[in-house]
């Protein structure tokens, strides 16, 4: 079969920050409802006092000390994640994992990519990768994509392919089509479908596939990796093949949302999320994508018939709809599986916080996540458009 013609072998991006399942289809633009509130039996979870001084920008890593651990509470049984959904977070990692289990412990190279990559790839962090893939499946309802594809597409590629589940999902869908899969570490697994390879490369640098090539662009949770996203979609317009299809899937800005206002943004863990990356990601000079970046991106490069669809994921069993209550269940699994791996390079090495403050901070946060007084959640967008025939 062939391949994508290259200059030299490629490398490529990796997965993203931050950040699963019942049946609540996205509608183009339109936010799915937040379900009621259930009736709670004691008031919310707190946010840690307020600092002294207003502050205008996140709270430093000195505020979650000065708060220090927060009190353990008994479950009541209602208003908290009780010990049965607790205990079995981990069958369900075991079960996600079952057969993906294939990686070593390993560093991407300073070799390949001179930017900073915030998050590790070791085994714990490659286990969080996998089941957000899981997450995403479920919240597809099982599709591994929404752009309309022709019934035998030749070549693929997934930037950011991390562990590479969607590449491989994605070949056994195609078999007869060169699928290629690309990340800044080695971390995929050996034995996979005969259509499918894994190469290194950075999606920072030149790109050195040919014009006008793949029939599919493929890219998930890359907020906080990339430097330049206009440059970025015009070089990914540049080698789609003309009638081809981009689709991207992320994070809008890592705002952790609650239509009931009980995630307070100024005193609450979670909401000092979307703050903390935000300023992390900017003094490293990588974008997170916010507002319309997304389609302006695509739309600025070239691309056109662009369709753009929200989709709540909740960051914990608090809904009342069985498939939101599913999938925040999962990324719940997925959030708490390596937090301190996910923090340690942005609020330790770039933001200067102390181990101590991570490690604070973290136990904040997975108490908050407990709470099911609380409704937080992430809206991930996914847009996807066409490269014109005539092009």
């Amino acid at each position: 079969m062939s391949s994508p013609a290259k200059k030299a072998q490629s490398p490529a991006p990796q997965s993203p920050t931050p950040g699963p399942a019942s049946r609540s289809p996205a509608a183009a633009r339109e936010l799915t409802p937040a379900p009621a509130t259930p009736a709670a039996v004691r008031e919310p979870t707190p946010g840690p006092a307020s600092p002294a001084a207003e502050t205008t920008g996140p709270l430093p890593g000195s505020h979650w000390a000065e708060q220090g651990l927060p009190e353990e509470e008994e479950n009541d049984g209602d208003s908290t994640i009780g010990s049965d959904i607790e205990s079995s977070t981990a069958s369900i990692s075991s079960s996600i994992l079952k057969y993906r289990t294939m990686n070593g412990r390993t560093y991407h190279s300073d070799s390949v990519t001179d930017g900073e990559y915030w998050g590790p790839n070791d085994a714990k962090q490659n286990e969080m990768l996998d089941i957000f893939h899981h997450v995403m499946t479920v919240c597809l309802d099982g599709r591994l994509y929404d752009a309309p594809l022709p019934k035998n597409p030749e070549n693929a590629i997934d930037l950011g392919t991390g562990t590479g589940l969607w590449a491989i999902d994605f070949a056994d869908k195609f078999p007869n089509c060169n699928v290629m899969g690309t990340d800044i570490s080695p971390i995929q697994p050996s034995w996979v479908p005969p259509n499918v390879r894994f190469e290194i490369d950075d999606y920072n640098k030149e790109w050195t596939y040919n014009s006008n090539f793949f029939d599919f662009i493929h890219l998930r949770w890359l907020t906080g990796t990339v430097k330049d996203w206009s440059a970025f979609y015009k070089e990914a317009y540049r080698c789609c093949k003309p009638g081809g299809y981009i689709e991207h899937m992320d994070a809008s800005s890592g705002t952790v949302c609650s239509d009931d206002g009980s995630v307070n943004t100024k005193v609450h863990a979670l909401g000092q999320w979307g703050p903390m990356w935000e300023e992390a990601c900017g003094k490293i000079g990588q974008q997170l994508l916010s507002n319309d970046m997304m389609e302006n991106g695509m739309k600025e490069a070239g691309f056109v018939n662009i369709v753009v669809k929200d989709y709540k994921i909740p960051l914990s069993p608090w809904s009342k709809d069985k498939k939101l209550n599913e999938v925040g269940l999962y990324f719940y699994v997925a959030m708490n599986q390596d937090l301190a791996g996910s923090l340690q390079f942005m609020f330790g090495k770039v933001m200067g916080w102390t181990t101590e403050e991570i490690n604070i901070y973290i136990k904040h946060l997975q108490k908050e996540l407990k709470d099911t007084t609380l409704h937080p959640y992430f809206i991930y967008r996914m847009v996807y458009g066409q490269k014109p025939l005539d092009a």
